[in-house]
């Protein structure tokens, strides 16, 4: 985990998805040193001139550019602080702390993961996937939503890699739950997934089937996302470790899940 930042960073575009997500393009400044985004990694939001909204919003980065120093992040409208970010205006300056907490492993040269991602649990397998590509590993990616037209960024991921589908109604690839898929049937290098929690234990357990190593990164509620409010304390065979800060990204073999 490096450097943490405190940055006033600029909206360069604000992409509406669908009803629900927006993508958000944050410019952050030229002068930064030790600035390095791990896959998997998230920045605390603050929400600027939302009178109810006190606390600032943990969101996952979903895509880095080091070069034009672009960040990329998915929001979904959840409540007053997201519905409020969705609706900035492009120019607005928006306050972040990050990059925050530790990431997913990235397999190398020759090695095969497979990525699954449910509802909003997509965002941090874009950067992700790139992150294996640009190492010489093969991402394979399943994204899972209740319909196809709550699917996000198919074109993105299929630049990256190999993409398959899953939807509760059938309506784009194979119809059922992520866990459900005939991709999860054989044995990969690396599995990591984010999404719902039962998601995440139905893909957790396919892998361990399969003898896959497997990562999750939890979405447990983060108030502070450094480590001070103890309210994303997770039990594991470690004892009560820290979501925030000694996650979000866990070895499924580390947390006290059935996977049987």
């Amino acid at each position: 985990m490096g450097k943490k930042h405190l940055l006033d960073t600029v909206l360069v575009e604000n992409r509406p998805l669908s009803r629900r997500y927006s993508m958000l393009i944050l410019q952050l400044p030229d002068n930064l040193d030790n600035f390095e985004v791990l896959p998997g990694q998230f920045v605390e939001v603050q929400v600027a001139d939302s009178p109810q909204t006190y606390l600032r919003r943990p969101i996952s980065i979903c895509d880095y550019d080091s070069v034009t120093r672009r960040m990329t992040l998915l929001i979904r409208r959840a409540g007053e602080g997201t519905e409020h970010l969705c609706n900035l205006a492009e120019g607005s300056v928006i306050n972040i702390v990050g990059p925050l907490g530790n990431g997913f492993s990235v397999p190398g040269p020759g090695k095969e993961a497979l990525l699954v991602g449910g509802g909003i649990g997509v965002a941090p397998l874009m950067y992700l996937g790139k992150c294996m590509a640009a190492a010489g590993a093969r991402p394979v990616f399943l994204l899972a939503a209740r319909t196809e037209s709550e699917l996000l960024l198919l074109d993105e991921f299929r630049a990256i890699g190999d993409l398959r589908l899953a939807t509760d109604d059938g309506t784009a690839g194979e119809q059922g739950y992520a866990a459900d898929h005939t991709a999860l049937s054989r044995r990969y290098d690396l599995v990591c997934c984010c999404g719902p929690k039962p998601m995440m234990l139905g893909v957790a357990r396919k892998a361990a089937a399969t003898g896959s190593p497997c990562e999750v990164s939890l979405e447990n509620l983060m108030a502070c996302g450094l480590g001070a409010c103890l309210c994303c304390v997770e039990p594991t065979l470690k004892g009560n470790l820290r979501a925030c800060v000694d996650g979000p990204v866990f070895n499924t073999e580390l947390l006290l899940w059935d996977l049987k």
